[in-house]
This record gives structure tokens, sequence and C-alpha cells, in this order.
């Protein structure tokens, strides 16, 4: 069945870069590089509740599922499998727009314990962008085989978000990760996200600056810090999306592209 045949997409209520909500309480976004187990994630978590389309203007598909914890009901969106949110391709480019425009309660990022290193580079990317998330530490099964032990702890410290150690395979871990899920979603966590710094305070002033002006403009942005990092880097992408008016449209703003070329030229 696809995404738009199902009842729940077809109540009226706002939804999020396409994914109307219906009678869901929360939408939660699940991220995670390729070889991860995520979508063994997704399925275990949202068993047949599952609809498939594409999204919006994109040939890619995109999954939806949901799952319901206590008396809330949780909208899943599985974003397409990357290892970085640059958008270099259009995979990276759906997952960031999702993270960043689609206002997701939570984002849930999956990454494989016996290649941790590797994952966290993403990790650090989404935490760049919103705090709202959880670190599902899958495949803790072959990492036992390897004789590899994560101290999850210490990562969640570190990184100042849950990290839920799992075998959605085995579905170890499910429990765990649902109530950390429900916990951020509902603020009963506070999240302390790990933000990459050491930047000079004449970078810091300029990053500062350009974030005031993003957010004077889209002011629904989930981090218009991240956004101005972006664009000081001189990322292409981010800039022609905010100069030819489209990070306004992606936002749900109204703001002319005259607004977002002025934006982007100063901060070249």
């Amino acid at each position: 069945m696809s995404c738009e045949a199902c009842p729940v997409h077809n109540t009226g209520r706002p939804s999020h870069l396409g994914v109307d909500m219906g009678n869901w309480d929360y939408v939660v976004a699940l991220a995670g590089n390729p070889n991860t187990g995520k979508s063994t994630v997704f399925n275990a978590l949202t068993g047949l509740k599952q609809h498939t389309g594409n999204w919006p203007g994109k040939t890619v598909t995109r999954a939806e599922g949901g799952f319901e914890y206590g008396d809330k009901r949780f909208k899943l969106v599985d974003l397409p499998e990357t290892y970085s949110l640059l958008s270099a391709s259009l995979d990276e480019e759906i997952a960031r727009d999702f993270i960043l425009f689609g206002n997701p309660d939570v984002t849930v990022v999956v990454v494989d314990a016996t290649r941790l290193e590797r994952n966290l580079n993403l990790v650090l990317q989404v935490l760049e962008i919103t705090g709202r998330a959880v670190v599902c530490l899958n495949l803790v099964d072959e990492a036992r085989r390897h004789h590899l032990r994560v101290d999850e702890r210490r990562l969640a410290r570190d990184l100042g978000v849950p990290v839920v150690p799992t075998s959605a395979r085995y579905r170890q871990g499910l429990p765990e990760l649902l109530a950390a899920i429900n916990d951020v979603a509902a603020g009963k966590t506070a999240c302390k996200p790990h933000r990459i710094g050491g930047a000079s305070p004449e970078v810091e002033q300029a990053v500062s600056g350009l974030a005031r002006k993003i957010e004077a403009v889209f002011p629904k942005l989930t981090s218009a810090r991240w956004v101005a990092l972006r664009l000081l880097d001189g990322d292409a992408r981010i800039a022609a999306a905010v100069r030819q008016g489209e990070l306004g449209e992606l936002e749900g703003a109204s703001q002319t592209a005259v607004e977002g070329a002025a934006l982007a030229e100063a901060s070249a």
C-alpha cells in the first residue's frame, strides 16, 4: 500500500516535509550509515505498520512506519542510508533536509558497534543540527563475537544524548530503545549534544552574526547555526537553497529569494 493511499495520510493535519502526521503524536527520523542494520531496526520497531512512497519531487523511495509506546503513537520515517549530511549526493540531501527542515521530534542514528569510529562522523553531524537525538548502538552481538565492548554510558556522556545497545535482529534492546525515544520526544530526557568547538573568536563571531540573520529570515529552522557554518564553509548546495528561496520553501516560510540571496552573498 502506498503512503498516499493510507487513511492516516489524509486527515488534513500539517505535514513534516510531506509526512502527514494524521493521528500520530510524534515523528521520528531514522538515520544511519549503510550496513548498520538500520532496516532491521526499522522493521523491528514498526512490524506490519509500514507504507512506502517517494520523497516529494524525488525518485528516491521513502519508507514510513509506526509504533505505539504507552499512550503515544510515533511515526517513524526511514531516511536514506548515508555517510554524511554534506549533500554531496541526493541521498545525503534528502536525509539532511528532513533532519534540518522536517522538524522530527527525535532523530535516531543507528551505528554499527563493530565500526563505531567510522559511524561517529554521521552522529556528530546530526548533533550539530539537533540535540533531540538517540544513538542506537546496534550489532552488539557481532561486537561481542569479535571481543569488542563499547562503554555505552561513557559514550552517552561524551555525546550528550542517550546511547542504547541493541541487537535488532534478535530484538534485544528494543524496549530500552523505545523508552529512550519516548523520553526524548516527551522532553523527559534533557539532551546536551556534543558540538564541535575550537574555532577562533573571530570565526565564532562570524558564525553567530550570520546565524542571527538567518534566524530572522527563517525563524523555524532547527539549526540556523548549522546553516551558517555550511555557508561560511562554502557549501554550494546550501548557498543555492538560500539564494533561490528553496530554504524558505523547505522551512514552510514565505521569505522571498531576494532575502535569501542577500544572506548568501553576505556569507560569501
